[in-house]
């Protein structure tokens, strides 16, 4: 190995990598329980889940994403050893991701009154209803929770979040078990039932992390700080500058699938369910790739509390390595693997058909996905958003939904267009932020 690689620090981000990895290999294997149980029960049931999971992906990024803005903050603030800062911005953190969760639930309450005018079809819509209700009220669990986990991250401990996600799967798995199918004498709810059991574990997440911080004594000075900590207007605008950019970065991302999956329901009920299925897959290749670069983002924010630039750009450069023989990995399983993964989550051997076609647009994109997040997170780390949101806009707005659209029904693709589309706006976005977090880091000469 040359002298350059050795001095990458590949184990740093492994180390706090590894333990995100298998908290996010752990919510892979709930996703993939969900689908399962949901499409052996019915096509009608897996065609409504793939709409609203896809329809709220928008909004539960938003929410994760504006949590984001936190890592930056609390990783420089540990590079100097300041735990009471930290938990003051904890708790500013806190008042404002639950105010911007209370706003996402609002939002998609307005989007629920309008249903029936999205253009999905009419027999799915009386499934569709109560799941919707049940998830819109996750939206703000979800955020609390997630303020917690990036402090966690932040301090360099991914291990105790890690646990609390495995444990909460293990939950919503054994819910669905009772619920969907009616077993232990328990009422057959379907699709509802699942519903129920997500909500239950997105409860579990944020009450345990919280009893966690707050009465766990290695955590005192934080949550010390965080009791007597003041939310100030440098404060409260600290916390806004660098979560909102990040977080509508992750919605304009999001959305342009919640199109993509609109526009797949125009097609029918049968590619809806065979599209829910190859994102559920593709989410492998996601949620994989942002586990390192999730760590990536933590050392980079650190170096950034010491003003060290080399030390960003090595980091970035070991964990875009690491995420590129991750892609690589991903792509060889779905191209080996692919069809034997979709058969799990039904036999309608037409929903089959159309998934398994699908298989090359989703290998086409996963170099171009994980270069943009490495990047993406990189970039969060040096707490220089502000970019993220306008190319997150002209990626995934302004070229992304217009190729979905073009590729799909003007060039009367069909589904495998709507897939297609998803690399033109990944590659566009990996090339911008790549040369951003170059710019960023980039010596004044």
């Amino acid at each position: 190995m040359s002298t350059a690689l050795r001095r990458l620090p590949f184990l740093d981000i492994l180390r706090l990598g590894l333990p995100i990895l298998v908290g996010q290999l752990g919510m892979i294997v709930t996703g993939f329980a969900d689908t399962i149980m949901v499409g052996r029960y019915s096509t009608e049931a897996l065609a409504s889940a793939s709409f609203v999971n896809n329809l709220f992906n928008t909004a539960i990024f938003a929410c994760v994403g504006f949590t984001y803005g936190l890592t930056p903050l609390v990783g420089a603030l540990f590079s100097q050893r300041r735990s009471a800062d930290i938990g003051a911005t904890v708790k500013t953190a806190l008042i404002v991701n639950v105010a911007f969760a209370l706003l996402v639930t609002v939002i998609m309450s307005v989007l629920y009154i309008h249903l029936e005018d999205l253009g999905q079809p009419e027999e799915l819509l009386p499934v569709i209803r109560p799941y919707f209700i049940i998830y819109l009220a996750g939206v703000v669990p979800i955020a609390v929770f997630n303020v917690f986990a990036q402090w966690s991250y932040a301090i360099n401990n991914s291990r105790m979040p890690m646990w609390i996600i495995l444990s909460a799967n293990v939950l919503n798995i054994a819910g669905n078990w009772l619920l969907i199918y009616g077993n232990l004498g328990l009422p057959e709810m379907g699709l509802t039932g699942a519903g129920l059991a997500t909500f239950a574990a997105r409860v579990f997440c944020p009450v345990v992390i919280m009893l966690i911080y707050f009465f766990r004594k290695v955590y005192s000075e934080y949550a010390v700080g965080f009791r007597r900590g003041r939310v100030t207007y440098d404060l409260f605008r600290r916390v806004n500058l660098t979560s909102w950019p990040v977080s509508m970065q992750m919605t304009f991302e999001s959305g342009s699938f919640t199109f993509a999956a609109i526009m797949t329901g125009w097609i029918g009920a049968i590619e809806l369910a065979a599209f829910q299925i190859v994102v559920i897959v593709g989410t492998l290749g996601f949620c994989v790739y942002y586990s390192m670069a999730a760590a990536v983002s933590v050392l980079v924010s650190n170096a950034a509390g010491a003003s060290d630039k080399g030390q960003m750009r090595r980091i970035a450069g070991a964990g875009y390595i690491i995420i590129l023989a991750l892609a690589v990995c991903a792509s060889l399983f779905f191209i080996i693997g692919g069809r034997h993964a979709m058969s799990l989550f039904t036999d309608d051997p037409a929903v089959l058909a159309v998934a398994g076609a699908l298989i090359f647009p989703l290998v086409l994109y996963q170099i171009g996905d994980a270069t943009q997040i490495t990047f993406a997170n990189a970039l969060r780390g040096t707490s220089n958003v502000m970019p993220m949101l306008w190319i997150a806009f002209v990626s995934y707005v302004i070229v992304g939904i217009p190729s979905t659209y073009l590729l799909g029904f003007t060039a009367d693709m069909g589904v495998y267009g709507i897939i297609l589309s998803f690399s033109v706006s990944l590659f566009i976005a990996a090339s911008l932020f790549l040369s951003y977090f170059m710019k960023v880091t980039g010596s004044k000469a």
